[in-house]
């Protein structure tokens, strides 16, 4: 396979690298409702679609329930879609989205992160996420511009080999709002990556069929197992397609991203560009000061990517988990780091192992903060939660 040669690269925010992402896809119906900080993304896909760049239906509805139920229900005719959202929109859809996974429908999401209420925040954290964590969803969390454009155009590809509703998520504000080199796809090459095909059971008029009825005990778990099957079948899949987007387009990002983590001692696990880019940058400056250190970004949270994590950190000594979520009344408390200490323990590996809680409301994350954590696992290193940034 060859790798496009023509390059063409715009000054973009995260929010319109995802808008270009979804008019490359040549999407069908998008239904929309702003919120910030996605606003920003269907303001510029409606552009796209007034100016006659993209044929598609914009569906304008009155709540972000309605309008994952309007992509719900296009997706169920066969229809490619879209649609975004953020904070307690992605509250208020909680529901449908059990539906949309539930129905195994090839929906694809943008989440710029933000905080939950109460009390009222319009800033980014990943509250809204963690949520929906256990909704049957593929989730991923980009890291710049470039991999969230990149990465809407692989969900479309994985929603609709694995009849899965996949959402893209990133930093609210930090990200959604800050602008970035973004390398674009020539948009025919797109479409090439991703083939129209049919689906074998949509909703036809010629030929009819039920969708979602009501399932009796003695058929409910199966539909839940096959959910199961599917999620597992995502992980595969999703490092299939990254390969392959690799191939074409000379960009590709795996399901884990590792930083320095050849000979780590000591590595700090994150997810999301803030966090991932802090730790990075301490990372080399504790290198100048004598530390081992590494960083290991989770990319795909949902399947989450058990051997990849644990392969990432089997050298270490130690680690550490900085969660921008809280987990309120668990004893991990940081939703990521209850995944690592679950998967390790399931594999009976034993580490010290730090959970971080950082970034709340979008409290401001020091390179320093990230570098003390650092000096915390080659001191001390045992297993606890830490709130660090937090006036108590």
């Amino acid at each position: 396979m060859q790798v496009q040669k023509t390059k063409h690269i715009e000054a973009l925010t995260t929010n319109y690298a995802v808008a270009y992402a979804v008019k490359a896809a040549d999407v069908d119906v998008i239904a929309v409702y702003p919120i910030t900080p996605q606003t920003t993304i269907v303001e510029k896909i409606s552009e796209f679609v007034a100016n006659g760049e993209l044929n598609a239906e914009l569906i304008h509805v009155e709540s972000e329930h309605s309008a994952l139920s309007a992509v719900v229900g296009a997706a169920a005719t066969g229809a490619r879609v879209f649609t975004a959202t953020s904070s307690q929109g992605l509250e208020l859809m909680h529901e449908v989205l059990h539906i949309a996974a539930g129905m195994r429908l090839p929906i694809v999401m943008a989440v710029p992160s933000r905080a939950l209420s109460a009390p009222i925040s319009i800033h980014g954290d990943y509250s809204d996420l963690m949520n929906a964590r256990d909704t049957g969803w593929v989730i991923y969390i980009a890291a710049s511009a470039q991999e969230a454009y990149d990465t809407v155009i692989q969900a479309f590809r994985l929603a609709e080999s694995v009849s899965l509703p996949v959402m893209v998520s990133y930093d609210g504000f930090l990200m959604s709002h800050t602008v970035e080199p973004v390398e674009l796809n020539d948009e025919e090459e797109v479409r090439k990556f991703l083939p129209r095909a049919l689906r074998p059971y949509t909703l036809n008029p010629k030929r009819p069929v039920t969708m979602g009825p009501l399932a009796s005990p003695d058929w409910y778990y199966e539909f839940k197992y096959q959910q199961v099957l599917a999620l597992k079948e995502a992980y595969k899949v999703a490092k299939e397609v990254d390969s392959e987007y690799g191939r074409r387009f000379g960009r590709s990002y795996g399901v884990v991203e590792t930083y320095r983590m050849e000979d780590a001692d000591y590595a700090i696990v994150a997810y999301g560009g803030a966090s991932y880019g802090n730790a990075r940058a301490a990372a080399d400056i504790a290198r100048e000061r004598g530390i081992a250190a590494g960083v290991v970004r989770v990319r795909l949270y949902r399947p989450f990517p058990t051997a990849d994590v644990l392969k990432a950190l089997n050298g270490v000594k130690a680690f550490a988990v900085v969660d921008r979520a809280i987990m309120f009344g668990s004893p991990a408390e940081g939703p990521l780091y209850k995944d690592i200490a679950t998967a390790m323990y399931m594999h009976g590996i034993d580490k010290p192992a730090l959970g971080v809680i950082h970034g709340i409301g979008q409290r401001t994350m020091y390179v320093e903060d990230m570098y003390k954590i650092y000096t915390m696992l080659r001191e001390n290193p045992r297993k606890e939660v830490v709130f660090m940034g937090v006036r108590v």
